[in-house]
């Protein structure tokens, strides 16, 4: 195709090219993902694609970002959600939970990369998940009076959990209720962490 086919405010655009290079990406995964087939599935001319995006490099990490940027701000939207701590606990778990109904392709280039060894890939997940901990880890210290340290060893264990169960019940396509599942790993990280004194 020589040009666009419908032209678009450049926000649009963009929007419609992280859109398709996501589906692409989940599909095929980073390497064996092609230029040409993205802008195929954005129905644009691939010059038009490295006007936005000059290697595919850039615009997985475009894509990558939004998504990271996203589950953070879910997380620290369910641990601002109520100042019961029980309560917060099932709030991030059922966020995880939400990202996958909502966004599963997303979840999936999170969590299942091929890229995960790429330097810059890897310093963004690190950063996406430090993050979700420190959303969580702030709530712990100011609750329970332990260190700044110990509390983040606490939520990253929790944010762990949630992401891993999360990832499995994903891949076990729903062969467990939802909210059925959210309780039961909400259940099992409220009875570990309740543990902790609240002064």
């Amino acid at each position: 195709m020589s040009d666009e086919k419908v032209r678009l405010p450049r926000d649009e655009r963009r929007a419609t090219l992280l859109a398709a290079a996501l589906e692409v990406f989940t599909a095929a995964g980073y390497h064996a993902a092609a230029m040409d087939e993205i802008a195929d599935q954005a129905n644009v001319s691939k010059p038009v694609l490295y006007q936005h995006f000059p290697s595919k490099l850039d615009l997985y990490l475009a894509v990558l970002d939004i998504h990271c940027d996203f589950l953070v701000a879910d997380i620290r939207a369910a641990v601002a959600s109520t100042k019961d701590n029980a309560g917060r606990v099932l709030a991030t778990v059922n966020a995880y939970f939400d990202f996958i109904n909502r966004e599963g392709e997303a979840f999936r280039l999170l969590f299942e990369s091929d890229m995960a060894v790429e330097p810059q890939v890897r310093e963004r997940l690190n950063k996406m998940s430090y993050d979700c901990a420190l959303a969580f880890s702030e709530a712990i210290t100011t609750d329970t009076g332990i260190s700044h340290e110990s509390a983040m060893m606490l939520a990253v264990g929790l944010i762990g959990t949630a992401q891993t169960t999360a990832r499995h019940w994903l891949a076990r396509d729903g062969k467990i209720d939802r909210d059925l599942a959210v309780k039961l790993v909400a259940s099992l990280q409220w009875r570990g962490i309740s543990g902790f004194r609240k002064i």
